[in-house]
């Protein structure tokens, strides 16, 4: 039975630049921030960064190996509120996420709050998916 304040099992990513270049394929997203390092700095970044979207993605990725079902989440969003930067090394960046259900509706819903850390600060903000609990 689920309930209000249990604890989803945490996930660990490393995120590497392989990994941005097949997401911008994936995408269709090419912005030279996630793969060049001028540029990136040109623009005031610290280095290469994640797309904001594959840092969302990992912290999807949390709740549909939770549940073991993707259409089951009904609703999902964040807020981008600070980079992942992606170091040009085997070890990459290291995404730490973690989840707590805020509450079970009524309805056979449940309401899940997501943290998503890098260097051990939020990188996503106000990261709430609702999801379809299943059945017993």
């Amino acid at each position: 039975m689920i309930a209000a304040g249990d604890e989803l099992p945490p996930l660990e990513v490393r995120v590497r630049r392989v990994d941005l270049v097949r997401y911008a394929g994936a995408a269709l997203d090419f912005n030279p921030i996630h793969w060049n390092e001028k540029v990136a700095a040109d623009v005031g970044l610290p280095g290469v960064i994640a797309h904001g979207m594959f840092t969302m993605a990992l912290a999807g990725r949390l709740v549909t190996n939770w549940l073991g079902d993707p259409s089951a989440v009904i609703e999902y969003g964040a807020r981008f509120i600070r980079p992942v930067v992606v170091p040009n090394d085997a070890d990459g960046a290291l995404v730490e996420l973690t989840g707590k259900v805020k509450e079970v509706r009524d309805d056979g819903t449940a309401r899940v709050d997501i943290t998503a850390k890098f260097e051990g600060r939020a990188v996503l903000g106000k990261t709430v998916a609702v999801v379809r609990l299943p059945k017993n």
